[in-house]
């Protein structure tokens, strides 16, 4: 199992050469960068070299970046102006567009293999209308993202458009077959399980997001510290057709935590028990 962490654990702060240091001496081998201009801004050019120069110092790999969810996120806010590729409005929809072609673009200085992309935003409906919307800018994100190397996952949201099952009709339905699907643990324990939302997913399944909560609120906990059943969750992904990325997205909680150390035990933790079923299914 790769030790992926998701940057998402320092949203609210600079991603630094020196934040860096401290991932790559946790022994953690990969990062999913949060597109959050506070944190990491995809814009500027001196920002992705120092990004291109501290990976190669440290020794990390980019595995993905998480596409831009919203504008103007500064820190210590919980949110900005939401950024939306399924917006009905055709200005909104060009301008959410223009911001993941940046994101996309930092493939050419720094080479990442996942672009993480929700298609819905809170609590949307499968509107026949948002669903278009998606389509005409997943058709041309896609073409985009394969310039550069990169391929699109689709992450599973607590909303209709956004449902494992959705996702799936989605790309059956307009035939963008390039695209991919991403896997987001807490928002499957939110609206049914994981073991649901996984076996909706799995045949274009290739990454995920690790984390846990009780079931009401993406709390982004670590693992066995809220209520999903990993037994079951680490028997999905044993059992996968092909091995899954599995990327710990954790956040800061007011006391500080999770720090490094945790999120090593974490990482110790999962791996055991999914290599305990991955013997269980190689014997069986």
């Amino acid at each position: 199992m790769r030790r992926i962490l998701s940057t998402y654990r320092y949203i609210h702060q600079p991603l630094t050469a020196g934040l860096l240091a401290e991932i790559g001496h946790a022994k953690i081998d990969a990062i999913e960068v949060f597109c959050a201009p506070s944190h990491f801004n995809y814009r500027d050019e001196q920002k992705i070299r120092e990004l291109s120069d501290a990976l190669g110092e440290y020794h990390i790999e980019l595995h993905s970046l998480h596409s831009p969810t919203e504008r103007d996120l500064a820190p210590g806010r919980e949110s900005g102006v939401p950024i939306s590729i399924s917006d009905i409005e055709r200005i909104r929809r060009l301008d959410a567009i223009d911001e993941v072609k940046r994101a996309l673009d930092v493939a050419e200085r720094v080479p990442f293999r996942y672009l993480i992309q929700h298609i819905g935003h809170g609590r949307d409906a499968a509107d026949p209308r948002k669903l278009d919307a998606a389509f005409t800018s997943l058709e041309i994100l896609s073409v985009f993202a394969k310039a550069r190397g990169v391929t699109i996952a689709l992450e599973n949201t607590p909303n209709e458009i956004g449902a494992p099952a959705s996702l799936q009709h989605f790309i059956v339905d307009t035939h963008l077959n390039d695209l991919r699907l991403c896997l987001d643990t807490g928002h499957a324990h939110m609206d049914a399980t994981v073991e649901v939302a996984f076996d909706a997913m799995r045949d274009r399944l290739v990454t995920a997001h690790i984390h846990d909560n009780h079931g009401e609120k993406d709390e982004h906990l670590l693992p066995y510290d809220g209520t999903i059943d990993w037994d079951v969750t680490l028997g999905a992904f044993a059992n996968a057709p092909q091995p899954v990325a599995m990327v710990l997205e954790l956040k800061a909680q007011p006391d500080g935590i999770p720090t490094l150390d945790q999120i090593r035990a974490a990482f110790d933790k999962l791996e055991k028990n999914l290599d305990t079923k991955r013997d269980r299914a190689t014997k069986s």
